[in-house]
């Protein structure tokens, strides 16, 4: 049903030359805390109650010119962070209201470390081992199963702007299918988006039968491994990147063994290293 909209806002929006989309996983994935400004993040504010809002009533609640209120839904709707809904009454000229999309509410909302913390440190404690570990499990399986969308999303974005170069995906255009060195490269810049120390010690040689090994330099939950010789997270890390991956993946170095860094590589790569861990029980 058409909605009225204020005077202010009777005229069309500078932005709405581009179509109205949901943010792709690929725009949710490129943005990071130094993409969003403060001033965007007061944006971001104004539209946590769920309702549409439009240029003018924006401007009022943020007490500053619509010029710069347009500049910042240009950036935000450049990230994924806000969708722009076309609002039709009348005969008249349309208007445009902008609302959050799920990443822009989960960037606009409190911080969920506490009650993160809060959850792992009861899923750890749960006396019933066997419990325990499905629950670790699926969890582990879940996130996997996002990155592995996020990268598929990835792909179909890459599709898109050039028919001719193969996708981010476990197949190319042609059916072949991606090597394992391309899925790990596009999955390490994802977790550099998501502020992971991530990186990729990759093979000399596309002949020499090294596989890449995937660097992580800082623990990504420091406050959730806190535990002395809790090896939980480690487990998660190991299914999560094997569920993104496609393909078995082994903690082969470990911080918790004194290793400067945790390295994670294919099984069928650490079996033939000797200096590679034994899976971590």
């Amino acid at each position: 049903m058409a909605t009225s909209s204020s005077t202010s806002d009777s005229t069309s929006d500078p932005s709405s030359e581009r179509p109205v989309s949901v943010a792709t996983s690929r725009a949710q994935a490129a943005v990071n805390a130094s993409a969003v400004r403060s001033v965007d993040r007061e944006l971001l504010q104004c539209l946590r109650s769920g309702e549409p809002k439009a240029i003018g009533e924006l401007t009022k609640q943020l007490g500053v010119t619509a010029t710069a209120v347009r500049q910042r839904v240009e950036r935000l709707l450049e990230v994924g962070l806000i969708a722009r809904e076309k609002v039709v009454a009348g005969r008249g000229r349309p208007t445009y209201h902008y609302v959050l999309t799920p990443a822009g509410y989960r960037r606009a909302g409190a911080d969920a470390t506490e009650l993160a913390e809060a959850m792992w440190a009861e899923i750890v404690a749960i006396p019933d081992g066997d419990v325990r570990e499905k629950l670790i499990s699926a969890i582990a399986s879940r996130l996997g199963r996002q990155f592995a969308a996020a990268l598929q999303s990835d792909a179909d974005g890459l599709m898109d702007h050039d028919k001719n170069k193969p996708a981010c995906s476990c197949q190319t255009n042609d059916g072949d299918e991606v090597s394992f060195q391309e899925r790990m490269q596009r999955l390490t810049s994802m977790l550099q988006t998501k502020e992971i120390s991530a990186s990729l010690i990759e093979a000399t040689s596309q002949t020499d039968g090294v596989l890449p090994v995937l660097d992580i330099e800082a623990c990504p939950y420091p406050s959730l491994t806190a535990a002395a010789g809790d090896r939980s997270m480690c487990r998660l890390e190991e299914q999560m990147l094997s569920e993104a991956l496609g393909e078995d993946v082994h903690l082969s170095s470990c911080r918790m063994d004194g290793d400067s860094c945790c390295q994670f590589s294919t099984k069928s790569d650490s079996d033939t290293n000797p200096t590679s861990h034994s899976e971590s029980d």
